[in-house]
């Protein structure tokens, strides 16, 4: 069984999903991709690991960097943990690009490259927005493309957190990542 949760941030309604011990899902409402990993059925319950979200998500719109992460589970492919995990080590207040992402991939994998259109496809479909920082992905050319929660919402994420979003354009379509 999966559970859900509401939470209201300054940058709009977010939905949160569990597993009943970590944390499945978060999505702001509306986004593409919106509850892609939450089951049809499932049901609104109090739990342990949406208080510690809520607790990080107060922190983090409060605009400090929490220094914990709730208990995460995550289920996909190979190739999309990889680039999840690679998420994860964005440091607060700091941005990567999906070329950046791709050339990691790569050497972990052992081969000479990877698409950077398959990182950008992997990182739209992450479950867990936020808290697995998938906003601190730009593209190469300093463009702010792909985020699944809308790119206002990504400028008001990187500004929260310090990231001057003057340095970067958003892109017309077409644009490489």
């Amino acid at each position: 069984m999966q559970y859900t949760c509401k939470y209201l941030s300054p940058a709009g309604g977010i939905t949160i999903a569990s597993d009943g011990d970590s944390l499945t899902g978060l999505w702001f409402d509306g986004q593409k991709y919106f509850a892609d990993t939450l089951s049809a059925e499932h049901e609104e319950k109090s739990l342990p690991v949406f208080v510690r979200t809520k607790e990080w998500l107060d922190c983090y719109f409060g605009g400090k960097e929490p220094g914990f992460t709730p208990d995460l589970h995550l289920d996909s492919t190979l190739f999309r943990l990889a680039v999840w995990e690679i998420l994860r080590e964005i440091p607060y207040g700091k941005v990567i690009t999906y070329k950046d992402i791709a050339e990691e991939i790569a050497r972990q994998k052992g081969v000479r490259n990877m698409s950077a259109q398959a990182v950008g496809g992997a990182v739209g479909h992450n479950p867990i927005s936020i808290i697995i920082p998938c906003h601190r992905v730009v593209g190469c050319n300093g463009s702010l493309t792909g985020y699944a929660g809308g790119i206002a919402k990504k400028v008001h994420l990187l500004a929260l957190e310090g990231v001057d979003p003057g340095r970067f354009f958003v892109p017309s379509k077409g644009t490489a990542l």
